[in-house]
């Protein structure tokens, strides 16, 4: 499996036999421009919303015709079968800022967690339900989602190998949310991967979990 970060929270997950999926475009210029990445141009052959705000659900700018997955339950987009699992935006159970639903997908034997704009800890159960993850897509800038310390604690919670953190602040993105930094002080295994996009394999996932930073492609 291939994964390329676009920017923000969204990502083009690319399986060995081509099957492509977006996890939450943005709309490009949203927010009075605060989101500054470029517009997404990939073709798709499905995408995954976790919530109905401009950064995340941009579905309708992109590019032909992908299947959209939005919701919890039971979704596929080709061979690659994937669970969304009820989730909330704030830790006010959606008083703030409403649902957020988080993903999983089966992807070339890999399981991949997109965690949306989750804004709390997973409760027991729900870390149960969602299971070990080979690959966390983990937001990380706080205030709008959970915060370094959080994101640190979820991954632990899903035991996952390869740590991708998402939702921060970069030169592309006003928002008045914290950078990478903060999620990355302290951390020992750190890889800086250089570009935006990494391929990754079941065989190849390391034996304790590391955190892969990378460049946003637009």
């Amino acid at each position: 499996m291939k994964a390329r970060w676009l920017g923000h929270s969204a990502f083009l997950l690319s399986a060995a036999d081509n099957t492509k999926i977006i996890t939450d475009p943005y709309v490009a210029g949203s927010y009075d421009g605060a989101l500054g990445y470029g517009r997404i141009t990939e073709t798709a052959d499905g995408v995954s919303i976790s919530h109905d705000h401009p950064d995340h659900s941009g579905q309708d700018s992109l590019p032909g015709n992908p299947k959209l997955v939005k919701g919890t339950g039971e979704h596929s987009v080709g061979p690659v079968s994937i669970k969304g699992f009820q989730t909330w935006h704030d830790a006010s159970k959606g008083a703030q800022r409403g649902e957020n639903t988080v993903f999983t997908y089966e992807i070339d034997g890999l399981r991949v967690c997109h965690l949306g704009d989750l804004g709390h800890l997973l409760d027991d159960k729900t870390a149960l339900d969602i299971g070990q993850v080979d690959v966390l897509l983990v937001p990380v800038g706080g205030f709008y989602t959970i915060d370094a310390k959080q994101a640190t604690e979820v991954a632990r919670q899903l035991r996952a190998k390869v740590i991708i953190p998402m939702h921060y602040k970069t030169r592309k993105l006003g928002f008045d949310i914290a950078g990478v930094e903060g999620f990355l002080s302290g951390k020992v295994s750190v890889r800086r991967v250089g570009g935006p996009e990494v391929e990754i394999a079941k065989d190849r996932l390391p034996a304790e979990p590391e955190i892969w930073v990378l460049e946003h492609a637009l």
